[in-house]
């Protein structure tokens, strides 16, 4: 399957407004949740994975990634670790959050204003009726190169994500719900006992400070 890209028209009196909606962004969403499509697309613009499944973001920190097609996949961030099940392999992978999520998409939708401080803007546009905000990771050394933000209404709709393959994935967002309840222990991670566990988890330090 070939992606064809149509025509960008770049308008420099959209940059402002371009600033303004992933500023608003960053202060103003607590909480977000949605339905996503999701392509990989190749060097040579073709398509070669699709997915969709479901997100939900809480900030400062935490999101919920479930894959459900095409195959199932559950991702959590629980503010100290990222857990990464793959039902099929039956195997979990843990990782420290810090230590994962610097200059990633994840990261700058789950984080706040101060998450600037890892990504360059770039520019903004409109295109067809979106706002376009590009920016560019300080650091690649999680692969990424650019991320690509699309704003209708005012909303986050698109992102596009491109990696130091070439590649570029492509998501797009439906049943958009800001700043509604969603309940804790989503964001909470317990590996069923049938699984191999791949890491060690960072645990809270409970003790009382002095």
């Amino acid at each position: 399957m070939m992606l064809i890209v149509g025509p960008v028209v770049v308008l420099a009196d959209e940059v402002d407004e371009g600033k303004a909606l992933l500023d608003t962004f960053l202060s103003d969403v607590r909480t977000m949740s949605a339905r996503f499509e999701q392509s990989l697309i190749d060097a040579d613009n073709v398509v070669v994975e699709e997915s969709n499944g479901v997100l939900e973001i809480q900030r400062p920190g935490k999101f919920r990634w479930v894959y459900d097609q095409p195959y199932e996949q559950i991702m959590v961030a629980d503010g100290l670790n990222v857990w990464s099940y793959d039902v099929d392999l039956a195997q979990v992978t843990v990782k420290a959050q810090q230590d994962v999520l610097g200059g990633t998409p994840a990261l700058l939708l789950g984080g706040t204003g101060n998450v600037l401080d890892d990504f360059e803007y770039t520019e903004s546009f409109s295109d067809r009726g979106t706002i376009w905000v590009h920016l560019r990771p300080r650091s690649t050394d999680n692969g990424f190169t650019k991320i690509e933000l699309g704003f209708d209404d005012g909303n986050l709709r698109r992102m596009i994500f491109s990696d130091n393959l070439q590649q570029s994935t492509l998501i797009a967002l439906f049943d958009l719900q800001v700043n509604q309840h969603i309940p804790g222990d989503h964001f909470q991670f317990t590996p069923p006992r049938d699984v191999d566990l791949v890491g060690v988890p960072i645990v809270a330090d409970t003790r009382p400070t002095e």
